[in-house]
């Protein structure tokens, strides 16, 4: 049985759960991130340092909150919307409905390079 699964490529992918902007995200290299909305213009480069778990060649880190000296580095590629959501109220036999959208505001991330 053979199969396209290699072992080499996953043990030596890093990942790291990183703390953005209060919300916990495993990210690796090379990876996309819909972050909650940043205060950074396009292009630019953001650091993230608040990182709570880091894995590297099979070696598990765990921060005590955070681990000291890890980042985790990016690059803001978009400030996008996330998809509609349609909040509606309704009180039976009054009368009363209400109905609500919302979208979010997320910015698009580039993990470039996570450092121990």
């Amino acid at each position: 049985m053979h199969s396209d699964f290699d072992k080499e490529s996953l043990i030596n992918d890093m990942y790291a759960i990183v703390n953005i902007a209060g919300k916990q995200f495993k990210v690796t290299k090379d990876q996309f991130v819909y972050a909650p909305k940043l205060d950074a213009e396009t292009g630019a480069s953001v650091e993230f340092d608040q990182v709570l778990l880091a894995e590297a060649d099979g070696n598990v880190s765990v921060g005590a909150p955070l681990l000291e000296g890890a980042k985790v580095s990016g690059k803001v590629l978009d400030h996008v919307k996330g998809d509609k959501v349609i909040v509606f109220k309704k009180k039976r036999r009054k009368g009363y409905k209400k109905k609500n959208g919302h979208r979010q505001d997320f910015t698009k991330v580039l993990i470039e390079n996570i450092t121990l």
